[in-house]
């Protein structure tokens, strides 16, 4: 069964994260296929906050894969050692990026992306398995309110 997400489009995005968050976790808790759980996160943020990108990238062959996601095509396969998705599978930490111009060896998937937050995904064993990777169309749209939220949303995940 579909489900609709209730929020209030008006309210602050902090706001808007703490309504939608227990209505995710109740989206995903009772689903153990994680490539679906992922794909409702991923709508899920995409109608909440109309980012210009919101998806995953999934640690496979060595490499972070394109997984399920909302918004226009991307790249399909990013090196461990390239761009804000590749630092944040590196250090295992999330990263915000309010200019990705000046992000030191950003991909640029899609030139109307202008900031960016990835944030890993950990499994059980703390191993990371994927990141989540949020653009937007506008400079400086992140903050650290973006980045604690996300990470309290990847968690449900693992």
């Amino acid at each position: 069964m579909a489900e609709t997400l209730y929020f209030n489009k008006q309210a602050s995005r902090e706001s808007i994260y703490q309504e939608i968050f227990p209505q995710i976790k109740a989206l995903i808790s009772a689903e153990t296929d994680l490539i679906a759980n992922m794909a409702n996160m991923a709508a899920a943020l995409k109608e909440a906050f109309d980012f210009f990108w919101v998806g995953f990238y999934l640690v496979k062959d060595g490499v972070l894969v394109l997984g399920p996601f909302q918004g226009p095509i991307a790249c399909t396969r990013i090196d461990f050692s390239r761009g804000v998705c590749g630092h944040c599978y590196t250090t295992g930490q999330t990263v915000l990026v309010p200019d990705v111009e000046t992000f030191p060896g950003h991909i640029a998937c899609s030139s109307t992306s202008k900031s960016e937050v990835v944030v890993p995904v950990f499994n059980a064993e703390k191993e990371i398995i994927a990141v989540l990777d949020v653009d937007s169309d506008a400079l400086g749209d992140f903050s650290e309110t973006d980045t604690c939220e996300l990470e309290k949303l990847v968690a449900l995940l693992s």
